[in-house]
């Protein structure tokens, strides 16, 4: 398997970071930028911390948002 971009500046490549989705161009990973952000860091912190783009930061939540957006759940009585 290659390099595949999954969404906008977000791809997985099973040889980096066992296939699990980082910025594109990078081994950070999104959960790892998600829960920087989730943790209280800025969003200038985190660009600063992990050498990225604010545009990589916004891929990053947007996604997140996509795979929230889609998730299934349900009320077990």
């Amino acid at each position: 398997m290659k390099v595949m971009e999954i969404a906008p500046r977000i791809e997985i490549d099973p040889h980096r970071r066992s296939g699990r989705p980082v910025v594109k161009g990078t081994r950070v990973p999104v959960a790892l930028v998600l829960g920087q952000l989730a943790g209280g860091m800025s969003l200038d912190e985190v660009m600063k911390e992990y050498d990225l783009a604010r545009e990589d930061i916004l891929a990053c939540l947007g996604y997140a948002a996509g795979i929230v957006e889609k998730e299934e759940l349900r009320a077990v009585p």
